[in-house]
């Protein structure tokens, strides 16, 4: 056996990013394990169309772990370091810590997280920590009960996310983060509530703007709260500072509270597009690699991947897929195609 001892040691060179028509780097990828969800949020999945009709994936449809997980070495082989399982709602696929177990194995991941509803964080957090995942994002848009009740589509559930919280708190998924997308009329009134609420807990809070995804939530930009607006608000309360951001394609403006409180975010697609730094790729639960949250389009790995074809041939899908990619959407919004908007995918079956 060759001897790799300190006089003899062999570089292993990371691998190089994959990068797209603008330059833009492939180092994020954000794997949707499943299309359902126990919220019919309106802005995502309302329920007059997710009805109990309504034909979601059948398992065998999914992607199993084994190919997810191999999908995942392929594309941390084209340059991705940062994983993130998301749905639907992820914590509603069996299993899912065996998951992250292999995931969290992938020589060349350094990060590993879950963007979840909370509902049922509480009695997964531990397992999930201790299979390695690293940090958890909820999604919680209020603190009131029944605005919570009236965004989630009826659920009945706001203890049971904050529960969900601080198990993760507990377990170690840290920092936690939370994300709230602001509507004008719906929750706009509530901005300070979340802000004292995650003040000093050491929870990351950071405000989304209300964006036109997927074809079935009846965007109207006249609901769309602008970060700066959010930013002035809270200021108004409570002093901020700007923090730098920690990597290139980092999509929220960080914000320190003065006082030495904690920290805050604001994600700002539609006043303040952020295309021109987006390195995130997304892979649907059956299989479709998106290159946007936007996309229209998507390239099948799960055809291929069943019917035998080999590493070298799926990751040339990959590559070949982000080298095309030209997405800037949210620079782009408004734009029709024949006079018709573009019909995006839906952000139920892609995750945020």
């Amino acid at each position: 056996m060759r001897d790799n001892g300190p006089d003899n040691l062999i570089a292993i060179a990371a691998p190089k990013a994959a990068t797209d028509t603008r330059g833009r780097p492939l180092s994020d990828l954000r794997i949707s394990v499943m299309d359902r969800c126990n919220f019919r949020c309106p802005y995502c999945m309302p329920r007059e169309t997710f009805d109990d009709r309504y034909r979601f994936l059948s398992t065998s449809e999914r992607l199993t772990f084994d190919e997810i997980s191999r999908l995942a070495r392929l594309f941390v082989a084209q340059g991705v370091s940062k994983l993130r399982l998301t749905g639907g709602e992820p914590l509603l696929r069996s299993g899912l810590a065996d998951l992250v177990g292999e995931l969290s194995s992938i020589e060349g991941v350094a990060d590993l997280a879950l963007t979840t509803n909370g509902v049922l964080l509480a009695q997964h957090a531990a397992e999930l920590a201790a299979h390695g995942l690293k940090r958890v994002t909820v999604s919680l848009d209020t603190l009131d009960r029944e605005t919570f009740r009236r965004m989630s589509g009826g659920f009945d559930g706001l203890e049971r996310v904050q529960d969900g919280i601080r198990a993760a708190l507990e377990a170690g998924l840290a920092p936690v983060k939370i994300n709230a997308v602001i509507q004008r009329g719906v929750n706009d009134g509530q901005i300070l509530n979340l802000a004292r609420h995650f003040r000093g807990t050491g929870v990351i809070l950071r405000f989304i703007e209300y964006m036109d995804v997927g074809n079935r939530n009846d965007w109207d930009p006249g609901r769309v709260v602008p970060s700066r607006e959010l930013r002035d608000v809270i200021m108004g309360e409570y002093p901020l500072r700007p923090v730098a951001g920690a990597y290139r394609g980092e999509v929220a403006e960080r914000y320190a509270y003065v006082d030495g409180a904690g920290e805050i975010g604001f994600i700002s697609s539609v006043s303040q597009p952020f295309c021109g730094d987006c390195t995130r790729a997304r892979l649907s639960s059956d299989g479709v690699f998106y290159t946007c949250l936007f996309a229209v389009h998507g390239t099948d790995l799960r055809a291929p991947l069943r019917e035998g074809a080999g590493d070298d041939e799926l990751r040339e899908r990959i590559r070949g897929s982000w080298r095309r990619r030209d997405d800037r959407y949210s620079e782009l919004r408004g734009v029709s195609v024949a006079g018709q908007p573009l019909r995006k995918i839906e952000m139920y079956y892609i995750g945020g």
